[in-house]
């Protein structure tokens, strides 16, 4: 913390009317203080930095500050410049360019969510996307998104606190580590969690484990992701449901929304709460950060009444026999009872939620079908062609796969030197879960030839 002296300020910012010391002294007088340094009276002194920050010189010019940016942008190299493999939560798919001409226009370029006195049309296509996705979902009611797939899941799992009035979370199915970590956090004031280890030749949910950790009698919710950490679409998902229903508690599933042109989604095999990413639905992957969450459910009040996030639906207006598109259950947000809401909730992520909507739209339920089935069948190549290469295991052969999938280097390599060879040779992959294990992604955007290009780049680095 450092305490500013007004003798230091002799820089007009030419964007800052604060800045300009005549400004700045009728501010100071206008509340009484003498000078910059009373707002600092009240921070303890051996806390106090006592010397200016070590920042570098500030850039004068517009000019000088874009060749500066655009000096520090050209050090990065984006998955669209080279042959990338990634995913684990964040995912490479082909982005239609009329998603980006919709998102951009200017009544919808923000992140915020709009208030009906101002903006009608953002309401109306965020409750389009609710509606597309809840067919999807094959639910009644889909939330306007929240930051990201990681805050979703620990939102429907305080929902399940809430409703069930226990503590523990159980996690069934193998979870991505920064994941956990995010839940663990989110969830942390209300609720314990308590990961069961999968099975470790199958890499799917252990039921008997399962129901001895449900033996309790304390659990608010099971927890499974589909497709799994390890891509795995586990064939116990229903079971997992049974047994957390006969216990009371609740079932939630996170799932990767790509996947339900091809595979059930997770309310036709008991999911009481589904939650998730859109991120692979026509949203770019900007750096690692193109997220957002979605959470749906049953158009049940005990479920409804525990969303804190905005629900966008068609209301009467002040003219009778007219509608218009609005919040529901308004007073149920954190937006209406501030300190007292059930949780904070912001709008951050509204604009991905059109850029869902736009891409549902244009795909239609042929289009959904026929990228999930591109997508299995890629995986599916990928898992069997990079099994061919020597030095090379590919586990859980007999599961199901979606994108994602593990790989083991049997031949000697670590996987940091294996990822840091592909990388020398122009190819993103192989991020690191095991000294001698790493995930790898295949998604539409990726053709026969990627993969074997793939595993010859795997052959020569491995031997």
């Amino acid at each position: 913390m450092t305490s500013p002296q007004d003798s230091v300020h002799t820089y007009t910012h030419p964007y800052i009317p604060n800045a300009v010391p005549a400004v700045r002294q009728a501010m100071l007088e206008e509340i009484g203080a003498e000078g910059v340094e009373d707002f600092y009276a009240d921070i303890p002194d051996g806390i106090r930095l006592h010397r200016p920050l070590d920042l570098p010189a500030p850039l004068r010019s517009e000019a000088e500050l874009t060749r500066h940016m655009e000096e520090l942008l050209s050090r990065n190299t984006s998955t669209r410049q080279t042959l990338s493999f990634l995913g684990s939560g964040c995912y490479q798919h082909h982005v239609p360019a009329v998603v980006d001409e919709v998102v951009n226009r200017s009544e919808f370029l923000t992140a915020y969510a709009g208030e009906p006195y101002e903006d009608h049309g953002r309401f109306q296509a965020l409750w389009e996307y609710q509606s597309m996705m809840a067919e999807l979902l094959d639910v009644d009611v889909v939330n306007v998104p929240v930051y990201d797939g990681f805050q979703a899941a620990g939102t429907a799992l305080r929902m399940a606190g809430r409703i069930t009035g226990r503590r523990r979370v159980l996690v069934a199915t193998a979870i991505d580590a920064d994941k956990l970590s995010r839940i663990c956090d989110y969830v942390r004031p209300d609720h314990d969690v308590t990961v069961v280890p999968v099975d470790p030749d199958t890499g799917c949910a252990d039921l008997e484990a399962v129901r001895e950790a449900l033996a309790a009698g304390d659990t608010a919710a099971v927890y499974a992701d589909s497709p799994s950490a390890l891509g795995i679409i586990d064939e116990a998902l229903p079971r997992l449901a049974e047994l957390a229903h006969a216990d009371g508690a609740l079932y939630v599933v996170g799932c990767n929304p790509l996947t339900l042109g091809v595979i059930a989604p997770p309310s036709a095999y008991g999911a009481d709460i589904t939650c998730g990413d859109i991120q692979p639905l026509g949203l770019h992957q900007s750096f690692g950060g193109g997220n957002a969450g979605f959470i749906a459910t049953r158009d049940e009040e005990r479920l409804v009444a525990e969303y804190p996030s905005r629900l966008f639906g068609l209301v009467p207006t002040s003219v009778e026999g007219e509608y218009g598109f609005g919040d529901v259950a308004y007073e149920r947000t954190s937006f209406a009872l501030r300190e007292e809401g059930k949780e904070w909730v912001g709008t951050a992520a509204a604009l991905h939620g059109i850029g869902a909507g736009v891409y549902l739209a244009l795909m239609g339920p042929q289009g959904m079908r026929e990228i999930g089935d591109t997508v299995l069948g890629l995986t599916a190549y990928a898992r069997r062609r990079l099994a061919e290469v020597p030095g090379i295991e590919v586990p859980y052969g007999d599961a199901l796969h979606f994108a994602d999938f593990t790989v083991r280097y049997t031949g000697g390599g670590t996987a940091d030197g294996v990822r840091a060879g592909l990388k020398e040779r122009g190819i993103f992959g192989g991020v690191p879960t095991g000294e001698r294990e790493a995930a790898y992604c295949v998604t539409e955007v990726h053709t026969k030839a990627d993969i074997d290009r793939l595993a010859a780049t795997l052959e020569e680095i491995v031997k």
